[in-house]
């Protein structure tokens, strides 16, 4: 038998006769492209991988394959062996019936199949989890792009900078991702995807721009570069997220580009993410963030202590020592990035009490409250609402907005 599964290469890549589609394989020991790869489980060390070597180097003078990946076995989420006995089995088709087979893809993909792999029903529910927020985000970004008009897309170099950061760390997860697929390991794929769309996007650029999106005039130009990069965010996430769960990232891709291909596996991943590279406005930006961090920290205490309510209640007073990091904040709107009403920086010494953090040094934060009209429109509380007699509800902006949405409705 051993003698037997050993052949199998022979007979399966040098017969075009009954696998007509492999004929036309050639291998890059032979100047070609291709690579043979061989998967099975990791007691084949000494079984078909050692076999199949044997047989080859005998008969053919070389290894019969370019790759060799083996994965461990699957057990019950305690680690022990599945036994129908103990009534610790998961049964595949259950799973896919109860939850959907893109729940079992998911798990396997987000596990170390490099050693013996858990699965049980918390195993599963935590994977359920990471599936809706993967969902979730797709969603989000699908109904943001509902009515985004290609050809209003706006140029890298007229974009903000919050959104040529955000293309930039879509480049550096770009190249993350496709190591991880080509080494198969497609753990850090989802690891790495989880953790950008969930940290990086919903929990910071998402909720930053849902004003601008929200809320700006529709020939904002604030607005169509948050639109022309939340649109390549969906394109590049759809692509790499398809190979794993692959029924959602079609489902997203038809209501995506009805107009492009019919479906998501049809497409390559982007070439052109590269291009959105810069180290420096990365390096900026993780100073801008750690003030960030102090500002939501002193609004945190604040609204434990049932002084505020929501963020845009407030006008934070930020004390920065540091001279480097006072320049870097100089045209930085503040107040938009910690998502308040009004926010302003000071080089001045910071009063006895005020809000800090051990991690960012030479920063301080005193809370104060809005002071203003809160808008009816974007909830922030500003001086300036009640400034358009038109709309004296809402502040300039947002009167601006609402003129322009109803001359386009007309």
């Amino acid at each position: 038998v051993w003698f037997d599964s050993g052949s199998t290469h022979a007979f399966v890549l040098e017969d075009p006769v009954h696998f007509p589609g492999l004929a036309d394989i050639k291998r890059k020991v032979d100047g070609g492209q291709d690579s043979v790869m061989y998967l099975e489980g990791s007691d084949q060390h000494r079984g078909w991988f050692h076999s199949s070597l044997l047989e080859s180097c005998g008969t053919r003078g070389r290894a019969p394959y370019d790759i060799v990946l083996t994965h461990g076995f699957t057990l019950d989420e305690h680690g022990r062996k599945m036994s129908k006995s103990l009534g610790n089995t998961t049964e595949p088709q259950k799973v896919i019936k109860d939850s959907g087979a893109d729940i079992l893809r998911l798990w396997v993909c987000a596990t170390d199949y490099s050693d013996d792999q858990r699965i049980g029903p918390e195993i599963i529910k935590n994977t359920i989890e990471t599936y809706r927020k993967l969902r979730n985000t797709i969603r989000w970004m699908l109904g943001t792009l509902h009515h985004f008009k290609r050809n209003e897309a706006v140029s890298f170099s007229e974009m903000p900078e919050l959104e040529r950061l955000m293309l930039h760390r879509l480049s550096e997860v770009d190249a993350v991702v496709r190591d991880a697929y080509a080494n198969f390991d497609y753990k850090t794929v989802i690891a790495t995807l989880a953790n950008f769309m969930n940290t990086e996007l919903s929990a910071f650029y998402f909720d930053i721009r849902k004003d601008t999106l929200y809320c700006d005039p529709p020939s904002s130009l604030a607005r169509k570069a948050a639109l022309t990069t939340v649109d390549i965010l969906c394109d590049a996430i759809l692509k790499w997220l398809a190979p794993a769960i692959s029924f959602t990232a079609d489902e997203a891709w038809r209501l995506y580009r009805p107009d492009a291909e019919p479906s998501v596996h049809l497409t390559t991943f982007r070439d052109d993410l590269g291009r959105f590279r810069n180290e420096a406005l990365a390096k900026k930006w993780e100073t801008i963030r750690d003030v960030r961090r102090v500002v939501t920290g002193a609004l945190e205490v604040e609204r434990a202590a049932k002084r505020i309510g929501s963020s845009l209640e407030a006008s934070p007073l930020v004390y920065v020592s540091d001279k480097a990091t006072f320049a870097t904040l100089f045209d930085i709107d503040l107040a938009e990035v910690c998502i308040t009403s009004n926010a302003m920086v000071t080089d001045e010494d910071a009063p006895a009490g005020a809000f800090t953090l051990s991690d960012v040094p030479g920063v301080a934060v005193v809370v104060e409250k809005a002071v203003g009209t809160k808008c009816a429109r974007s909830w922030k509380i500003l001086p300036t609402v009640g400034d358009d007699p038109e709309f004296p509800d809402v502040s300039p902006r947002d009167a601006q907005a609402l003129r322009e949405w109803k001359a386009l409705s007309a």
